[in-house]
């Protein structure tokens, strides 16, 4: 299942960027007269790892259609594969184009990738072919690297290992190297070099293996030993930490701070305790905690341990009392969040004036602006005028902003929620303008900024990574969009200008440690580390709420999928650190697909033709999450304002459902997308029929070759009956600009979650 949020970049002047059939490529990177297929693997953890191939058309002649084939090693199996499509038998893979990109022009590339599991030693896949020739050409690339050289070995700290090599050398490209402990894979790199830390006591002999871009190994370097010595016997404890005490509290956290405990040999961490409940440790440099997860308006008591390097404790500090305040972010009532997407105001021609005119800004408890980047280099937030490239990019939304629509574009009276014309010399204009104008007039509305989402995901991966990156990020969009630092562009923007607009943020990180836009950065690490910055989010929002008094808001969007939700989402402790989340109820099923399905059910139709792993519905998401340990009172469901569709389907007997197709539906912006008012227009004008199944809850239409399936004020009313009856906070809605004039999904949704 994949998620594609349809956007067009714009300059500060407007005009659209067309998007690219195919990469160009540099000179020299395809054999001459060629077509061939190159292999990357750019990660690996152990079970299983990241990669795909590019397909670079080296000859004069278009490429029209193309097949890639390869053998899976035996115990490897594709896990999930992106931009084409697939076929598996016994262990060999056919990929086929996708219906949106059959041609490959003369000089350019294309690229698909894929998640490998594996058990046992890693193996390369073996005897691909493109259109039936070897992928290197030329009979292909079967010579392996050279084995790398002088690997040498030392002692990292206490029990870690630092290794370092020169680099092997390839006929065509070096892939990267896999690192052995004894017989077990301990790490894969680029680079020449790789710290291992944690490591058994005993001696350790390492072997570095190189592979290339084909699969091909070379031999084993080494082994190189390194030894880890036993730690000196330690049987004293530290001394018991100073007696906590409080020094802020939110409706869901509470911050601590105690006196240094001492140790003979070192302070390793401490461990704070909720009751008898261990609820944080942190390193033994720190004497403060934020306990999250709290409830609202509850009573608390804390303690503090301390602990050294040999696991010794020390007895637990005198205790302290804290009391949460209530929450006073949403008193009362359902949530009802909508998504305003920064593009809208192009060739979809939906202002924020729309939000108030339609009457869906009085129905709505929550606005999330969408969306915030992430600068590649500093891996912080930042604003700046340049369009995003095509969105089979791997690098398309490097460095891409649209600051013009955010706060340079002067609206006149007309157009403007306030009635007023922006003069040339205000600090302020755009969409935020219009925000604080919407704001003005509903004041209990909250607005969040929200950052990455499907284009702008890509280095939530680094920016995560560490306690100093993780603090940079956090800082940087705090000031940047809760305190309204904005950079000066073209005349707009200053120190406070956007203040006040911005309640909250909301996290839109697609996906943690999973498949999302082709180049996203990901680790293993990614789930752990998305809790850490959740956390470091929460801590410098309530810091800033206890200086201006104000409650400041965190959700996050996240995914359907429970194999999504496994590998990257942490759900207690995501979850401790936000007021709410989202969990996608859409883009189930799409024309990436070649069967049509629905995209948006309440629960899995009957017939449904889908690999049991490959069957969603908004229950089996839901409650993915509430087996993880989520609250309900913290779950909100999103609701699709558009349609997902396929053509060439043939009317089979279930009047097109389940039924194979030639591609995408024709669409307004994206082939296959749809919004809901034009929807409704072909279901009333354009000989379509509405089918519906109340029991799974979807709805479709289809004129006997276009199927599209979507949500109308019936489903919603299906749907917001289903999230009451499950307890669940709310629903999200994705995007206002598909609703129509007159907001009447968004009605619906208020209606039924009164």
């Amino acid at each position: 299942m994949r998620r594609r949020r349809y956007r067009l970049s714009l300059l500060a002047a407007g005009s659209l960027i067309a998007p690219l059939v195919a990469v160009a490529l540099p000179a020299g990177t395809a054999h001459a007269a060629e077509a061939t297929a190159t292999f990357v693997k750019d990660q690996d953890w152990g079970t299983g790892y990241g990669g795909g191939y590019t397909i670079a058309n080296g000859t004069s002649t278009t490429i029209n259609g193309w097949t890639l084939e390869f053998d899976l090693p035996s115990g490897n199996s594709v896990a999930s594969l992106w931009n084409a499509t697939y076929t598996v038998a016994a262990s060999h893979v056919t990929v086929k184009n996708p219906s949106w990109q059959p041609t490959i022009a003369p000089g350019a590339s294309y690229n698909f990738g894929f998640n490998i599991a594996y058990s046992g030693p890693y193996a390369p896949l073996k005897n691909c072919k493109l259109n039936g020739r070897p992928c290197g050409g030329s009979g292909g690339d079967t010579s392996p690297p050279t084995v790398p050289g002088g690997l040498r070995g030392s002692l990292s700290g206490s029990n870690g290992a630092a290794l370092s090599w020169t680099a092997s050398t390839d006929n065509v490209q070096v892939g990267g190297y896999d690192v052995f402990d004894g017989a077990a894979k301990v790490g894969t790199t680029t680079a020449t070099s790789l710290t291992l830390a944690d490591l058994a006591v005993g001696a350790h002999d390492f072997t570095v293996v190189a592979f290339d871009t084909s699969g091909n190994r070379s031999g084993a370097a080494g082994p190189v030993r390194v030894t880890v010595p036993t730690p000196p016997v330690d049987n004293q404890p530290p001394t018991v930490p100073g007696t906590p005490s409080v020094t802020g509290t939110t409706p869901r956290s509470v911050s601590l701070t105690w006196g240094a405990a001492t140790d003979n040999v070192e302070v390793t961490a401490y461990e704070v305790y909720n009751g008898s409940a261990l609820a944080k440790t942190v390193p033994g440099t720190d004497t403060s905690a934020t306990v999250d997860g709290l409830t609202p308006d509850t009573a608390y008591g804390f303690t503090v341990k301390a602990k050294d390097a040999a696991g010794n404790t020390s007895t637990a500090s005198a205790a302290v009392s804290a009391r949460t305040p209530k929450d006073d972010t949403n008193p009362g009532g359902a949530l009802k969040i909508g998504y305003f997407t920064q593009w809208s105001i192009y060739s979809r021609g939906y202002s924020v004036k729309q939000l108030d005119t339609s009457g869906s800004a009085a129905r709505l408890t929550h606005l999330n602006y969408a969306f915030a980047n992430i600068h590649p280099t500093s891996k912080q937030c930042f604003i700046t005028n340049k369009a995003a490239g095509n969105d089979s990019d791997p690098n398309a939304g490097d460095g891409a902003g649209d600051a013009w629509a955010d706060f340079g574009k002067g609206w006149d009276a007309g157009n403007s929620v306030a009635g007023t014309t922006d003069t040339w010399d205000q600090k302020l204009a755009g969409n935020f303008n219009q925000l604080k104008q919407l704001k003005a007039k509903y004041p209990n509305l909250r607005i969040q900024i929200s950052l990455g989402g499907w284009s702008y995901s890509k280095w939530f991966s680094d920016a995560a990574l560490t306690d100093a990156s993780r603090k940079a990020l956090v800082s940087s969009c705090i000031d940047m969009y809760i305190k309204g630092n904005l950079p000066v562009i073209d005349g707009r923007g200053g120190a406070g200008s956007a203040a006040g607009i911005f309640d909250g943020i909301d996290l839109d990180w697609e996906w943690p440690n999973s498949e999302g836009h082709l180049g996203n950065v990901l680790r293993p690490e990614d789930k752990a580390d998305y809790v850490l910055l959740a956390q470091e989010f929460r801590r410098q929002l309530d810091a800033l709420g206890s200086t201006t008094g104000k409650k400041y808001s965190l959700s996050a969007f996240l995914p359907a999928d429970p194999a999504k939700v496994s590998a990257g989402i942490n759900v207690p402790g995501l979850f401790g650190a936000l007021d709410f989340a989202t969990v996608q109820g859409y883009d189930f099923h799409g024309a990436w697909e070649n069967t049509t399905n629905q995209q948006s059910a309440i629960k899995v139709a009957a017939g449904d033709p889908s690999p049991a792993n490959r069957m969603f519905s908004s229950e089996i998401a839901i409650n993915a999450y509430l087996a993880g340990g989520a609250p309900k009172s913290k779950l909100t469901l999103g609701i699709p304002f558009y349609g997902r569709g396929w053509t060439g389907v043939p009317r089979g007997g279930t009047n097109g459902l389940f039924q194979t197709s030639t591609g995408p539906a024709p669409g307004t912006y994206e082939a296959g997308y749809e919004d809901y008012h034009k929807l409704k227009e072909m279901a009333t004008s354009g000989g379509y029929t509405v089918y519906r199944d109340p029991v799974a809850g979807h709805a479709y239409l289809y004129n006997g070759t276009v199927l599209y399936t979507y949500d109308d004020p019936v489903e919603i009313a299906r749907k917001t009956a289903w999230i009451k009856s499950q307890g669940l906070a709310g629903a999200m809605v994705w995007s206002f600009d598909g609703d129509t004039a007159s907001g009447e999904l968004m009605a619906a949704v208020d209606s039924g979650l009164r």
